[in-house]
């Protein structure tokens, strides 16, 4: 008995017919496919941030150094930092990794994806790594030392709209003149 149901077992995984067939399968799950997105030279190979994507990239500039001022003020109590210290956490804030940010492509538009930008689609694929890191770190440094950092302090601490208005919308900054983009629809959960 053991050996003729181990040879059905056998023959049953080995042919796919079986009790399954039978009793009738669960049914298919849909699969899905994204693409990644098709990066064109300038944005595979120059050392910049390509310039459509440079409003995002000033999004997540200013929320990384946002965050850095806050989690510093939260060390002294909430009270203002001495000059020494916001340069510390300024250098500190664009020299970090910044390997959480990449670039995904939703409905045929490339942008930025990472921490303090909107949220995107559950179902797309974000290239990371590669040259957005040294890109975002170069702008950093250059939004720093165009504006100063006792003015970006200032900024700071007026609020995180003032800190994004002066790096990124202002009269000089990338995303000037435009309007923004507004948040992608959220997907819906299926509920159980």
């Amino acid at each position: 008995m053991r050996a003729a149901l181990a040879a059905w077992l056998l023959l049953s995984l080995l042919g796919g017919t079986g009790a399954g067939d039978t009793c009738g399968d669960p049914p298919a799950t849909p699969s899905h496919s994204v693409a990644a997105p098709q990066l064109n030279p300038e944005e595979r190979l120059s050392p910049h941030m390509p310039e459509s994507l440079r409003c995002d990239a000033c999004h997540a500039i200013a929320f990384q150094i946002e965050e850095q001022l806050r989690k510093a003020e939260g060390k002294v109590g909430k009270k203002a930092l001495k000059e020494s210290d916001y340069l510390e956490v300024l250098e500190r804030s664009c020299l970090q990794d910044w390997e959480s940010y990449g670039v995904l492509e939703l409905d045929g538009e490339k942008r930025l994806s990472g921490p303090g930008l909107p949220r995107q689609q559950p179902m797309s694929v974000v290239v990371s790594g590669g040259p957005w890191p040294g890109r975002l770190s170069k702008l950093c440094h250059g939004y720093v030392g165009e504006q100063g950092e006792a003015q970006i302090y200032s900024a700071h601490r007026r609020g995180p709209a003032a800190l994004r208005q002066l790096l990124c919308h202002g009269d000089k900054g990338p995303c000037a003149g435009r309007k923004d983009r507004p948040d992608p629809p959220k997907a819906l959960q299926n509920e159980l």
